[in-house]
């Protein structure tokens, strides 16, 4: 199994949200904030190659939107989500499988492009999008607390092209695929997955997705203000 991480780009989020309710004396030393407190997160994906499978997990925030859309979160940078993957000798029509781990907006936009002619249509045409019913029946009728973090445009074309289907959610940690396993949570959103690739000789990989959104969140009081279930 060959891991790779993918550099989506970077967005702006603010940091009172992203920090919850640990002060900004504290958190701004971890995440310098600009002058109008928004920090700065990559939105990193990860390739996984393994028993013939090219496994893309998130997409970032794809180019879509416009530029109202845009200007909130202020994506910039270098990287995006295919010129990262073809940097690695990946082109989209490679990837057999996409998993969501959910559905917010800077982890599924780039699950879909728009064409020319304005179509929206799945970015990995030959691809597998998974997700599970949990999780996808919770963005379709979205509390207020989450509604701005679903669209319907990142998540409809992928059902409508028949590309879409749905993982098991189980209450213990789930055998995915030869040596990737699924965790389910319920903290920062409902039925987010977390995979955890197992390696027999070694300690597991972990991609934590949103529980922990930077290496300062791993602090048990570091809980951000977006998360549904902070306990």
């Amino acid at each position: 199994m060959k891991i790779t991480p993918i550099h989506a780009g970077h967005l702006k989020l603010d940091g009172g949200a992203m920090h919850g309710i640990v002060p900004k004396t504290l958190w701004s030393r971890a995440n310098p904030p600009d002058a109008d407190n928004l920090c700065t997160w990559a939105m990193r994906c990860l390739l996984v190659e393994t028993a013939g499978r090219k496994i893309l997990i998130d997409t970032g925030l794809g180019t879509k939107q416009d530029e109202k859309f845009r200007s909130h979160f202020q994506p910039h940078g270098p990287q995006d989500l295919l010129s990262s993957l073809r940097e690695y000798g990946v082109e989209a029509g490679e990837i057999t499988d996409v998993l969501l781990s959910h559905l917010h907006f800077d982890h599924v936009g780039g699950a879909v492009v728009r064409r020319e002619n304005g179509d929206l249509l799945p970015q990995f045409p030959d691809a597998t999008y998974w997700s599970n019913e949990v999780h996808w029946n919770w963005a379709q009728q979205p509390n207020s607390r989450e509604a701005a973090s679903f669209l319907p445009e990142n998540m409809l074309p992928l059902q409508r092209a028949g590309r879409l289907r749905f993982i098991d959610v189980q209450r213990d940690d789930l055998a995915w695929l030869p040596g990737i396993k699924l965790r389910f949570l319920y903290g920062h959103t409902e039925a987010m997955m977390m995979p955890i690739f197992e390696r027999p000789e070694d300690t597991p990989l972990v991609y934590a997705v949103d529980l922990l959104p930077s290496a300062a969140h791993v602090s048990m009081p570091w809980v951000m203000a977006y998360d549904v279930r902070p306990l």
